[in-house]
C-alpha cells in the first residue's frame, strides 16, 4: 500500500555569514494515511522546518518528497497550487496568524475564495459549517481575533485549514500557546476531525505528554536529524537514545507522592553551523565514546523502532 508521504534523505541548510546551518540534515520517514507522526525535540532542532519543507513553504536543498506516490520534490506552480488544496498547516500562535482586520468568517472564508468556483452564498455556507465543525458558535461570525481567547481563535487556524478539505495537515505546536484546559479541548476536536474525515497528521511538539495522546507514531529529532523513531507506546515503554530518555524525564508526573528521576542535559550545545561528521548529541551524553566521533545511523533495534547510538549498536550485537 503506497503511504500518503515519504519523505527521503531531506535537507534543508540556510547560508549564513558563518558558515552553512543544517537545519534539517538527511531525514527520512513514512506516514500512512490517518495517522498521526508526532516529531519532538527542543526549540532549535528543525521540527518545524521539517513541516514548513514538507509543505514547500521552504524549498529543500536536497532529498526526495512524495505525496500519495507522485515525487512532489520540485513542483511546478500549477502543481503547487493543486497540492495547496491537499497539504495544509496550523500554525503555532493562532493570533499571529490571523489578520487582525478579517472577522471570523472572512478568515475562514479567504482560502475558498481563492480557490474560486464557488457562489457568495455558498462560500458564506460553508464557512459557517466550518464553524459548527471546529465548534465556534454562530454569534462570532463577525467578531475580530482579539476579541476571541487563544482557544477560539486557534479554532478559526483549524477551521481555515480544513477549508479545502485537505488530505494531510502539519500540526506546528497548535497547542502550545494555549492554556491546559484549552489544549484538551483543542486536541480532542483534531482527533475527532481526524476519524470524521480521516486526515493524516505530523504534529509537531516539544510537549512529550501532548504527543503521545495524539501521535501513532514518535520521530525524535536532534540538531536536524532523527535520532529515534518508533510507534507511540514502544518508545514510552522502550526508549533508546539517551536524549529521547532526557526528553521523556521531564514529562510532569501528576501525583505528588511519585517522582520522576530528572535528567540534567549539561555540556556545551553543538552548533549546527557545518557540524562534523559524529554524533551531534555527544557533547552533552553521558555515555560518550570514540565511536560517537564517527556518522550515527538509523538502524532498526526492533520491529519498527529506530535508533542512532552506537551505543546500543554495541548493547544490541553483544
Amino acid at each position: 500500500m503506497t503511504p500518503l508521504l515519504e519523505v527521503r534523505n531531506l535537507r534543508k541548510y540556510f547560508k549564513t555569514r558563518y558558515g552553512t546551518l543544517h537545519a534539517v540534515d538527511d531525514v527520512s520517514f513514512t506516514l500512512e494515511k490517518g495517522k498521526t507522526l508526532g516529531v519532538v525535540g527542543e526549540s532549535g532542532c528543525g521540527k518545524t522546518t521539517l513541516g514548513r519543507t514538507v509543505l514547500h513553504l521552504t524549498e529543500p536543498t536536497d532529498g526526495q518528497i512524495f505525496f500519495e506516490g507522485r515525487d512532489i520534490t520540485y513542483p511546478r506552480k500549477k502543481e503547487l497550487r493543486k497540492l495547496r488544496e491537499e497539504m495544509q498547516i496550523i500554525f503555532q500562535d493562532p493570533y499571529s496568524s490571523l489578520n487582525p482586520r478579517m472577522t471570523v468568517s472572512e478568515a475562514i472564508m479567504e482560502p475558498l475564495i481563492l480557490r474560486g468556483g464557488m457562489s457568495r452564498d455558498e462560500m458564506l455556507e460553508e464557512t459557517r459549517s466550518l464553524m459548527d465543525t471546529v465548534g465556534l458558535a454562530a454569534r462570532f461570525e463577525n467578531s475580530y481575533p482579539h476579541e476571541l481567547d487563544g482557544g477560539r481563535r486557534q479554532r478559526i487556524g483549524i477551521a481555515r485549514a480544513l477549508a479545502l478539505k485537505p488530505k494531510f495537515i502539519v500540526c506546528d505546536e497548535p497547542v502550545s500557546a494555549l492554556d491546559v484546559s484549552i489544549q484538551a479541548q483543542i486536541i480532542n476536536l483534531m482527533l475527532d476531525l481526524q476519524e470524521e474525515f480521516g486526515l493524516t497528521y505530523m504534529f509537531v511538539t516539544h510537549d512529550l505528554s501532548v504527543v503521545k495522546y495524539i501521535s501513532d507514531e514518535i520521530m525524535v529529532m536532534y540538531l536536524g536529524q532523527v535520532v529515534e523513531k518508533a510507534p507511540s507506546d514502544e518508545l514510552f515503554a522502550n526508549t533508546l537514545h539517551p536524549y529521547s530518555k532526557a526528553l521523556l524525564s521531564a514529562i510532569p508526573i501528576p501525583n505528588i507522592h511519585k517522582k520522576r528521576k530528572r535528567i540534567l542535559l549539561r555540556g556545551e550545545l553543538t552548533s549546527p553551523i557545518n557540524p562534523k561528521p559524529g554524533c551531534r548529541f555527544m557533547a552533552r551524553c553521558d555515555y560518550a565514546m570514540e565511536k560517537c566521533n564517527e556518522p550515527q545511523v538509523l538502524e532498526e533495534s526492533s520491529p519498527g523502532h529506530f535508533v542512532a547510538c552506537c551505543r546500543y549498536k554495541e548493547i544490541m550485537n553483544s
